[in-house]
């Protein structure tokens, strides 16, 4: 199944089998999870900043270092996000070279999950599934219901019951089956990986999880690209799984190998939700493993109790001297506003527990001033705006008269009127 120009294996990250290509996510000999390795020595000289740059403007513009099987041909434009300069939140939190790598505009659901169902999905038609699925906490959920109807593959997707609305919603509108699950994420898990063994269907995270994880490299890419063919001091990542800031790193590192960036070594930083914080918990500990937790936080995308690639996460962010924080619900809604006030990004609860963690590693001097960082928003905030129900109330109606707004506007916010406008006459008919 391996692409006609770049040669790729699944190979276990323990005992270094190899397993060629096929729907399978754990070593059988060892339990050690798999990865897709490639021959970078195949792609060199074709995979150039030239060559990358006259591709579409979407994640198959990196084709060549992903896991794309024979003969398909991606038209989905997933990806290529904006990478903005933070100078608003910059000055709030004391960075003068901040920037926000906004996967919130991710198509064709908001979030960066798209990159890597898309990548997961390509591979399940290679392999024969006619049915894929997923356990989600809600952005793989709409990402694989979306998906899958695009390319004509059924889809049953297995999801927490008390999982936001808007997300059940996004996912239903799909056409695919949903099934909530009287249980936690890892519950949820747990059974997928039963029913992908008993009904032979493509399950995007479980037996399908090597490729999948695989389209998360092309944040890295992107930012490496869009920043001018050179690598940031610091990256700021949400961590669920624990897979996208491994990933993130792994892309780096491939862009070093084949002469794209100049070598660096980039310091990586999780965030994570203090209701469910494995890896941060990890990481502060200085331990090697994870000691699983009872999820309770509001931020859904991040609760995963016993995340799969924790272990390794943790030990990543401690190679690079990097280090990990968790904050709570409270600061996490803080951080949604804030990033919607100082630079007009509207993200999810897991975005506003990454904002939250880039302050806290900010004033905790854990990040330089000066750095170049780039923090990760990987989901929209249309998707929970259940967690900012009670920061506003509805205000009252205005009767359409110009005196009527004048007095409202004087009395809720008079800053917003200059010094030099005059009152209305509470008796004019203006």
């Amino acid at each position: 199944m391996a692409s006609s120009c770049t040669k790729y294996e699944l190979r276990c990250n323990e005992c270094g089998k190899s397993y060629g290509n096929r729907p399978l996510s754990a070593c059988p000999d060892c339990l050690a999870p798999l990865e897709v390795q490639y021959d970078l020595e195949s792609v060199r000289g074709r995979f150039t900043r030239e060559s990358i740059a006259a591709g579409p403007a979407n994640i198959w513009r990196y084709k060549e270092l992903l896991p794309i099987p024979e003969g398909f041909q991606p038209d989905l434009p997933v990806g290529f996000t904006p990478l903005v300069r933070a100078k608003n939140l910059g000055k709030r939190i004391g960075a003068d070279n901040l920037y926000v790598k906004n996967d919130a505009v991710c198509f064709p659901t908001l979030s960066f999950k798209d990159r890597v169902v898309s990548v997961a999905l390509a591979n399940a038609q290679a392999f024969g599934f006619t049915t894929v699925g997923c356990s989600s906490t809600g952005n793989l959920a709409n990402s694989t219901a979306a998906q899958a109807a695009r390319l004509g593959l059924k889809a049953c997707i297995l999801v927490p019951a008390d999982l936001e609305a808007a997300k059940i919603l996004n996912t239903q509108v799909y056409g695919a089956r949903l099934v909530r699950i009287d249980g936690n994420y890892d519950h949820v898990n747990r059974l997928c990986t039963l029913i992908a063994d008993e009904y032979n269907w493509g399950f995007v995270n479980v037996n399908l999880r090597p490729y999948y994880a695989e389209g998360s490299k092309t944040v890295g890419y992107e930012i490496a690209e869009q920043l001018g063919w050179r690598l940031p001091d610091n990256i700021v990542c949400p961590m669920a799984g624990g897979s996208l800031i491994r990933k993130i790193r792994k892309a780096f590192k491939e862009l070093i190998a084949l002469g794209l960036v100049e070598p660096k070594e980039v310091r990586f930083f999780g965030a994570q939700a203090t209701g469910c914080s494995p890896i941060a918990h990890a990481v502060k500990n200085g331990w090697d493993y994870i000691e699983p937790q009872r999820p309770n936080t509001i931020a859904r995308s991040l609760a995963i109790g016993n995340p799969a690639d924790g272990p390794a996460a943790a030990k990543m962010i401690q190679e690079t001297g990097g280090w990990a924080e968790d904050v709570s619900d409270v600061e996490l809604v803080s951080g949604i506003q804030e990033l919607a006030e100082d630079e007009g990004i509207f993200t999810e609860t897991a975005g506003g527990v990454t904002t939250a963690v880039a302050a806290r590693l900010y004033s905790q001097g854990r990040i330089g001033r000066d750095d170049l960082t780039v923090v990760c928003i990987t989901g929209n905030g249309l998707k929970t705006t259940d967690a900012l129900e009670d920061c506003f109330a509805a205000e009252r109606s205005v009767k359409p008269k110009l005196a009527a707004f004048d007095e409202y506007i004087r009395a809720v916010d008079g800053q917003l009127i200059g010094a030099d406008v005059e009152p209305v006459l509470a008796g004019g008919a203006r």
